[in-house]
């Protein structure tokens, strides 16, 4: 069976080899666009204090409650020393997983992946991609989009480093009724240790504000064979909040960083 991890192994191998010939900015641009248009969802840029953020609406207009997908770190790396000039991912998984959603829906991209400014610097896809200034300006996007859309509750869905954000978001909000991560990095600290790589020095963590996400329900999905984001980051994570209020850690077997989610998606959170 064809699975993206194996997919994204092969276009990044291709994007080192060829130049980015087929796998430019531009061809991510396009693949996601296309992806939205196919479901007839409208593509936004919303303006920010530091970022443009971009985002996709689906087309249902009614009901109170909106669910919002926010996008992994991207393509954040390139090899393990050179870090890439644009973080847009090569495989939206967070996307993906939007529009096999069927309720009233938005996604996130996280900043600077697919619109770049003139603050789009590398730093803000490696050490300060969960900063105060990438918070603020994600939690902004939400608000925007609530408002928007004539919301009054969210249900907030991260993938992989977007889970991080989705958690740190919801902290600073009293409107979130859910927090669902998919592979998220809730410990960032406990990660860069288990991945042997440079602390995240400009970052907050989410394991840190556990006390603002007491009252809300949160589930967790974490994948048996995730290498990427093990299940010792949930369990982490999810150790620092008293008895009565542990999150629920939900270990799907098989499952990796990337495959199989969007399959499965959304019967696995209802």
């Amino acid at each position: 069976m064809f699975r993206p991890s194996l997919w994204c192994c092969f276009a990044l191998f291709a994007l080192l080899l060829e130049g980015c010939s087929n796998l430019s900015p531009k061809t991510r641009y396009e693949y996601a666009d296309r992806l939205t248009a196919e479901k007839n969802w409208q593509k936004l840029t919303i303006d920010t204090t530091l970022f443009p953020i971009q985002s996709y609406v689906s087309p249902i207009q009614t009901g109170d409650l909106l669910t919002l997908y926010i996008e992994g770190d991207g393509l954040a790396w390139i090899s393990k020393t050179k870090v890439s000039s644009n973080p847009t991912p090569l495989n939206p998984i967070a996307l993906k997983l939007a529009l096999k959603d069927t309720g009233k829906v938005a996604y996130l991209a996280r900043p600077c992946q697919y619109l770049q400014n003139e603050l789009c610097l590398k730093k803000y896809w490696t050490s300060d991609r969960f900063s105060p200034g990438v918070v603020s300006s994600m939690n902004q996007a939400v608000s925007y989009l609530k408002n928007k859309e004539g919301a009054k509750k969210l249900v907030l869905v991260g993938y992989s480093g977007g889970g991080a954000i989705a958690a740190l978001i919801a902290a600073r909000r009293n409107d979130v009724v859910k927090l669902i991560t998919v592979v998220g990095n809730l410990h960032h600290g406990l990660w860069t240790q288990l991945k042997g790589v440079s602390p995240l020095t400009g970052s907050l963590d989410a394991v840190d504000y556990w006390r603002e996400l007491t009252d809300i329900p949160q589930l967790h999905l974490v994948g048996e064979k995730d290498a990427a984001v093990p299940l010792a980051v949930a369990l982490s994570y999810q150790a620092v909040f008293p008895d009565q209020y542990k999150p629920v850690i939900q270990l799907v077997p098989t499952y990796e960083h990337q495959c199989c989610w969007v399959d499965t998606w959304p019967k696995l959170i209802h």
